[in-house]
């Protein structure tokens, strides 16, 4: 009885909506049998566990419309929760005017950006999420290799690394490079610096 109380505080939106009886042996108290069956006010919310009821002042619009509506402002959301942690673009409580615009900015600019890829993107029939983008795009990097030459100079080499297939799809429907980014050389001398395109 103990652990279905505490189950009932733990639970309490659900515990409502069960009937739960135990049967007890008479001679020892021990518990013999548990019944329990679920019981729904009809008409209220607890009668549509699991359904969303979306509610607007919107006359005009049809169910189709209404729901793509509200999906599209929970990608939005997604997308901006995304942009905070990977820009920084955090709520910062500015004081400066032209700071807040500033901020303002950013985050609007940075999220036209992602909508143009997605776009362009779902126009070649790829419409992965902002996180699962970048989760895909993960292991592609840009690497410098530093290696020390016998006549005492330093050679860097700067270049990415080779797209696995899922990459190459979305650099095709974006119409980018299969390799972004040039190959870099750099030579150090002790005196001096040359960079050269391989």
């Amino acid at each position: 009885m103990e652990k279905i109380d505490r189950l009932k505080q733990r639970y309490s939106r659900v515990s409502g909506q069960y009937q739960i009886d135990v049967v007890k042996d008479e001679q020892t108290g021990n518990v013999v049998q548990l019944n329990w069956q679920r019981r729904t006010d009809q008409g209220t919310r607890k009668d549509l566990p699991g359904v969303y009821c979306l509610r607007t002042s919107h006359k005009d619009l049809d169910e189709k419309t209404l729901w793509h509506t509200y999906t599209m402002l929970t990608d939005l959301e997604a997308v901006f929760r995304s942009l905070k942690s990977e820009l920084g673009i955090r709520p910062v409580f500015h004081q400066v005017t032209e700071r807040v615009t500033g901020h303002l900015f950013i985050s609007v600019l940075a999220y036209h950006l992602v909508h143009s890829v997605r776009y362009r993107l779902k126009k070649s029939q790829i419409t992965s999420s902002w996180a699962q983008l970048r989760n895909q795009l993960e292991g592609q990097n840009r690497v410098t290799v530093s290696m020390q030459c016998k006549d005492g100079q330093t050679l860097h080499i700067r270049k990415s690394t080779r797209p696995e297939p899922r990459q190459q799809k979305i650099y095709k429907a974006l119409e980018i490079s299969l390799h972004p980014g040039e190959v870099i050389k750099t030579i150090l001398n002790k005196s001096s610096v040359i960079t050269r395109d391989a």
